[in-house]
């Protein structure tokens, strides 16, 4: 786990430790399986095609509260440097200060800071606004969190899954090199499923 990971798990467990033991019946502490996540981009390439590609290393925890949806958080770290196109020389071109500048930005980060529950149809949305940082820059995005499902592992553990869809203007981020060739928008579709924590769930 990275240093970020660990303050913000720190941070969640003092979170935790001040909320009352109704809330803490509720309030479910989850690990990404990175296994079983997919963080998977589009961009266009020329006006000609689009180019698809995916980062190989997915981080994050999230706190899920069913019956108070407010109390949830949502976070995720990705590691710049696993990005990955099929195209050895066009990954490292994108690692390099002419887009994603992996050295001097290693991590891509989402930190939520408020989540609000909707409904569409027979779906439960989650719409989570937080704190997006790609390449040093830090902008506030809303994600629409669609939940997939929930229940039994098949390694004796208990999963949430989610999925959604966004679109991101890489030029918000600092990223205006070579707007001519590569894309401005840039489509992303994440899935993950995270392994509800047992044993940091208080006992009632």
């Amino acid at each position: 786990m990275n240093s970020r990971l660990r303050t913000c798990a720190a941070v969640w467990l003092t979170y935790l430790a001040a909320t009352t033991a109704t809330t803490f019946a509720a309030t479910e502490v989850y690990n990404i399986d990175a296994s079983h996540t997919a963080v998977v981009f589009s961009v266009s390439h020329a006006k000609m095609s689009f180019t698809y590609g995916f980062f190989r290393e997915v981080q994050g925890r999230y706190l899920l509260d069913t019956t108070n949806p407010a109390n949830s958080r949502f976070q995720l770290s990705i590691p710049a440097e696993s990005i990955d196109t099929n195209q050895a020389e066009r990954d490292k071109h994108l690692k390099s200060p002419d887009f994603f500048n992996v050295q001097q930005f290693p991590s891509i980060t989402f930190d939520s800071t408020s989540v609000k529950q909707s409904r569409s149809g027979t779906d439960t949305i989650y719409e989570v606004t937080g704190n997006l940082t790609v390449h040093g820059v830090t902008r506030p995005i809303t994600i629409p969190l669609k939940m997939l499902g929930s229940g039994p592992g098949l390694r004796n553990d208990y999963r949430t899954g989610f999925w959604t869809q966004i679109e991101l203007n890489r030029s918000d981020f600092g990223m205006n090199n070579l707007l001519d060739i590569v894309g401005d928008k840039v489509g992303v579709t994440i899935s993950f499923e995270g392994i509800r924590q047992d044993a940091a769930r208080p006992q009632p």
